[in-house]
């Protein structure tokens, strides 16, 4: 088993990470709406499709759904969905999907790919079809929104030891650059059991981005480089947020 299809559908994931805030989500989402000019189209939210990749138990798909438009989230852990399911309505749905695989073809006017949902794959052709997957799932001129972390500042930032307390799980944290993934090993006791988990962030800088979209048929319109979508500067913005149209044939 991949390590993200264990850790990702563990409820010790979700544990770790309790501190990601509704109010956090709703900010951003918020600021990237009115950023993309969405408020200015002339057809009603409803009628603008948005599909969440990767979305986990759907913080930023309910809010969308809450903004207006139509959201359909997938995700690969089988939990996070069963968990996001509760909140479905008739514009609002989510089912267990693989981002390697095109979810609809030509269906959706957008496609969010948000908090560093991206970049597991050992091989970067794998990469690359998940970029190709969503150019697919777009309407043609549809817009993609990558948001990652800025593999740059996330390097020099890293610290190679942590402590995370969680109520009474104490998670203790070693992070290190190997084989171009920042990997983090996540180990922990409960109830008298060891625990060990880990994440691989791959290290893609914006050149690699580029490529990628230019090969799967996306023009770069904007990079941003924290949620509150200042400008992109490579060695001191903590993330990369990439908007890209795809090409309309």
């Amino acid at each position: 088993m991949n390590w993200f299809e264990e850790w990702f559908d563990s409820p010790y994931y979700h544990m770790l990470y309790c501190n990601r805030s509704e109010q956090e989500a709703e900010l951003f989402i918020k600021n990237l709406i009115k950023k993309l000019g969405v408020d200015s189209f002339q057809i009603l939210h409803s009628e603008i499709r948005i599909l969440d990749a990767a979305c986990g138990k759907g913080r930023h798909s309910r809010t969308l759904n809450k903004l207006g438009f139509d959201v359909t989230g997938i995700d690969l852990s089988k939990n996070s969905i069963a968990f996001a399911k509760q909140f479905e309505n008739e514009h609002l749905h989510f089912a267990v999907h693989d981002i390697r695989q095109t979810y609809n073809t030509n269906q959706f006017d957008f496609v969010f790919n948000l908090f560093s949902s991206f970049g597991y794959f050992d091989n970067e052709s794998e990469d690359l079809k998940v970029i190709k997957a969503f150019a697919e799932t777009l309407k043609p001129e549809g817009i993609l929104v990558l948001d990652y972390l800025n593999s740059q500042w996330a390097v020099k930032m890293m610290k190679p030891r942590d402590i995370i307390q969680r109520d009474e799980v104490q998670f203790h944290i070693q992070k290190k650059l190997e084989n171009g993934f920042i990997v983090k090993s996540i180990d922990f006791l409960i109830d008298g059991e060891n625990h060990h988990y880990q994440e691989c962030l791959k290290v893609i800088p914006l050149n690699r981005f580029e490529k990628m979209f230019a090969e799967a048929g996306f023009t770069l319109l904007q990079t941003f480089g924290d949620y509150d979508l200042n400008q992109f500067k490579p060695a001191d913005s903590p993330r990369l947020i990439l908007v890209a149209k795809r090409h309309s044939s």
